[in-house]
């Protein structure tokens, strides 16, 4: 529990209560891309590479989350922190959220545009328009509710039926995850693809006057077209390897999508859009008078994973940090739904945050597949020379998004920086 001078996105400000707090007012729903619905339960297939075991427990106190009503600020690693309230309460709030008031609405409005979603993605995967942009847009919808409805019954799972949110959020989970490997892969060919043109393109222009520096521009020269000669090679290659791999998810995701398993989740989803199962048990039921309990562990959750992420001072090949950075970005997500249901919308001072951790993903799982594709037996040194420096640019990617975050990062947590 929090003590009283600590500070939580998800508890309201006494002047948001009364109407006239502008700091922590709800923004539309955010709409982050991912593969991931949120942390699986005990035995439940997960939902890619990369998925959490389980969020940490929350082992440290982290510095106060600004608010909207106080008047000191702080340093956040690189970047600065935003202005800090004087603390929360609910001095003048006269309703706290409850499962039946907030968590039972918020999972009847996404079973419900799930529902929509999963027909939109049926008139779309007709013969005549399969393949379409409209079906692409209609998966993603579908995902996004599925992983919304997942991970609010990870956080608020105490104020449910247990049983019946375990069972439903593991099955949400292996749902999003086959339905987000088709798009995951045609991303990557497409982010890599432009990197290797990037990479072969023209040399820069070199300075005037400087024998040194023609001398750099020269073997900048030289470097460029041995690596010219591989690109075209390894851009092949990636296209090879990552549209069967495309093609394979797609099948998957067919199956998957005519299987009875699905069909059994149609059916509970459909039934959560009308009624929501309540705790049986008392514990259950006090659970369900508050969320605010859950909310603040989720985001001290956050908060931890956050301040316990590794300096970057070892270099951009530092793959061992990957998977701390990953955590990070599922616990953010699972805090952006808690903040949701709690105070109605998404709190916004996360969004660039949440961006940066995206493009952190997409640039390891793309310099994982250029490392895969270097591995292809019996490849000419040139495809291979290549695909080392397009594995290297990537990792350059993930370090760029990681300096991002910690400068977007709106806590007043202590980043450590280099």
């Amino acid at each position: 529990m929090r003590r009283p001078d600590q500070q939580t996105t998800t508890r309201p400000a006494p002047e948001a209560a009364h109407g006239t707090g502008n700091g922590t007012g709800p923004a539309g729903p955010d709409a982050a891309p991912g593969t991931g619905p949120g942390t699986p339960p005990a035995g439940a297939r997960s939902a890619g590479p990369g998925g959490p075991s389980g969020p940490p427990a929350a082992t440290g106190t982290p510095a106060a989350r600004p608010g909207t009503a106080g008047a000191g600020t702080g340093s956040a690693g690189t970047g600065s922190a935003r202005t800090g309230s004087a603390g929360a309460g609910f001095t003048g709030f006269t309703g706290e959220p409850t499962a039946e008031g907030a968590l039972a609405p918020y999972l009847r409005g996404q079973a419900a545009e799930f529902l929509r979603s999963l027909r939109l993605h049926h008139e779309y995967s007709a013969p005549a328009d399969a393949g379409g942009h409209g079906a692409a847009e209609a998966a993603r919808a579908l995902r996004r509710a599925a992983r919304r409805i997942g991970g609010s019954l990870h956080t608020f799972r105490a104020a449910l039926d247990p049983h019946w949110a375990d069972q439903l959020r593991g099955e949400l989970a292996w749902l999003t995850g086959i339905l987000a490997r088709e798009h995951a892969y045609a991303n990557r060919l497409a982010r890599l693809v432009d990197a290797l043109h990037l990479l072969s393109g023209p040399t820069l222009p070199a300075a005037r006057g400087a024998r040194a520096a023609g001398e750099a521009a020269g073997a900048d020269a030289q470097g460029r077209a041995a690596l010219g000669v591989g690109a075209a090679r390894a851009a092949a290659l990636l296209e090879r390897r990552l549209t069967l791999a495309r093609t394979r998810s797609h099948s998957a995701a067919l199956q998957a999508l005519g299987s009875s398993r699905f069909h059994a989740i149609a059916d509970a989803v459909a039934l959560l859009a009308s009624e929501v199962p309540a705790p049986s048990d008392h514990a259950g039921r006090a659970a369900a008078a508050s969320l605010l309990e859950p909310a603040e562990l989720a985001e001290q959750r956050l908060l931890t994973a956050v301040a316990d992420l590794p300096p970057d001072d070892t270099g951009p090949y530092n793959e061992a940090q990957d998977a701390a950075w990953h955590q990070a970005r599922l616990l953010l997500r699972l805090h952006r739904y808690a903040h949701e249901v709690v105070l109605g919308g998404a709190d916004p001072g996360l969004t660039a945050p949440g961006h940066a951790l995206d493009l952190h993903r997409d640039a390891v799982e793309a310099a994982g597949a250029a490392a895969a594709a270097a591995r292809t037996p019996r490849i000419a040194p040139a495809t291979a020379y290549a695909l080392g420096v397009l594995h290297a640019d990537q990792r350059h990617g993930v370090e760029s998004a990681r300096a991002a975050f910690r400068e977007t990062w709106p806590y007043a947590t202590a980043l450590a920086a280099p």
